[in-house]
């Protein structure tokens, strides 16, 4: 054997000289203590999870320390299982470990077209779905004062949020469902997360999904299709405050709103509370000007008329001084009760205009509601309230028997729980 594999190192050696470009998907990577970096590339069949071809690769340390981060810096992702990328190599052979691939470079540019095409299939799925624009239709409320926020207890930008939200004075409340943010976990704890605010939803009136800080890599889990569907179907106005300056990613397309940072969050729901704070008031000056317009208006003219009788009364009934007096008592009085009853008209003038007010904002909220309600309906919740049941695997949604092989587990979603199973056969 030890001959055999000789011979194989030096016919590698000698008719496969130099660097090779390969394209590859990442299967496993670790680094270890020296700072080798350990990759196991695998190659799919199109279409399928079936694995067609599979190798061993290697960075040196000296190597990965410039690689690594240049590639995170061009394509804000990191070496990591599942990606796709294009690499640079030379194949060795050795009598005892085999064939192996020595990594050179790494082409971000190839990993950047082919998130930009996994990227785009995620969108056009979700706009062939007609969910894309599900939460767009939903309005945010005049004043969202009920806020639940999905975010980490202890990130920065949570902390900030809420300090600069409870600064304003306004009375704003909310309730923190807590996830993790990123990493391989954060996926499915943010959708739980949702899941959970669905529970309780009447309490609210917006959802915010904030996270501070951190790198582009990140941002992974915010371009899944999974997070992406939740956010797009929720029956609640999504609002995005996901701490990043450069690409938006697909949760961020798919919310009601989508801003920078937990900061912009908290100054956009407190200028809403401003512009609500400031209308009001202007409303109630135009009312005080009006009333007080009409009230000047009307004692000048009952002013007026007063004196103009007055005189006229006097210059044609001389001697008549008692009639006279009494008559002036008489328009006095009268004018007196004009006055009053006008004042006390304009008052309910005024009455019935606020009442016209809160009975047209009492419609819309009703309208609002029934909005909501059938929004509800669309709900995969209760889809599966209804008989209706969804089945993963691999933490994907299984639509054809094709995806599963004979012994892979897959799970079962019912309203009240999850089955996990083991496909035995297949028809």
């Amino acid at each position: 054997m030890l001959e055999l594999n000789r011979s194989i190192k030096q016919k590698i050696k000698n008719y496969m000289p130099g660097l090779y470009w390969i394209v590859a998907e990442i299967n496993e990577l670790q680094v270890n203590s020296s700072g080798h970096c350990f990759i196991e590339l695998i190659e799919k069949a199109v279409d399928s999870e079936h694995i067609t071809a599979k190798a061993r690769a290697t960075i040196w340390a000296y190597q990965y320390r410039m690689i690594a981060p240049y590639f995170e810096t061009m394509t804000g992702r990191s070496l990591s299982a599942g990606l796709k990328i294009m690499l640079q190599a030379s194949v060795e052979f050795h009598e005892i470990f085999g064939m192996n691939l020595h990594v050179a470079d790494v082409n971000p540019a190839f990993t950047i077209g082919d998130l930009a095409v996994h990227r785009q299939a995620i969108i056009k799925q979700l706009k062939e779905e007609g969910v894309f624009d599900m939460n767009h239709e939903l309005e945010i409320p005049v004043v969202s004062q009920r806020i639940a926020v999905i975010s980490s207890e202890n990130a920065a930008g949570y902390g900030d949020f809420v300090n600069q939200l409870y600064a304003s004075n306004y009375a704003f409340s909310h309730k923190l469902f807590r996830a993790v943010m990123q990493g391989n976990e954060a996926e499915s704890s943010i959708i739980d997360a949702f899941e959970q605010i669905f529970e309780v939803e009447n309490e609210f009136d917006i959802v915010v999904l904030i996270r501070g800080g951190g790198s582009q890599s990140d941002l992974n889990c915010f371009n899944s299709y999974g997070l992406a569907a939740c956010i797009a179907q929720f029956s609640l106005p999504v609002i995005t405050g996901i701490g990043h300056e450069r690409d938006e990613t697909v949760s961020d397309m798919v919310a009601r709103l989508s801003l920078k940072t937990p900061t912009a969050v908290a100054e956009y729901l407190i200028h809403q509370a401003m512009l609500l704070d400031g209308k009001l008031q202007e409303i109630h000056n135009q009312m005080f000007c009006v009333t007080d317009f009409f009230i000047r208006s009307l004692s000048n003219k009952l002013k007026n008329l007063q004196q103009r009788l007055t005189t006229i009364i006097y210059s044609h009934a001389r001697g008549q001084d008692k009639e006279i007096i009494a008559l002036q008592v008489r328009l006095t009085n009268a004018s007196n009760i004009y006055l009053f009853r006008k004042n006390q008209e304009i008052k309910r003038l005024a009455t019935e205009s606020e009442k016209n007010a809160n009975v047209a904002l009492t419609s819309k909220k009703k309208h609002i509601a029934q909005l909501e309600e059938k929004i509800s309906l669309l709900d995969p919740v209760n889809m599966l309230r209804r008989g209706y049941s969804i089945t993963r695997a691999n933490g994907k949604v299984v639509r054809n028997t094709a995806h599963l092989k004979k012994g892979q587990k897959i799970e079962t979603m019912l309203q009240n729980g999850v089955i996990v199973s083991v496909v035995q056969s297949l028809s």
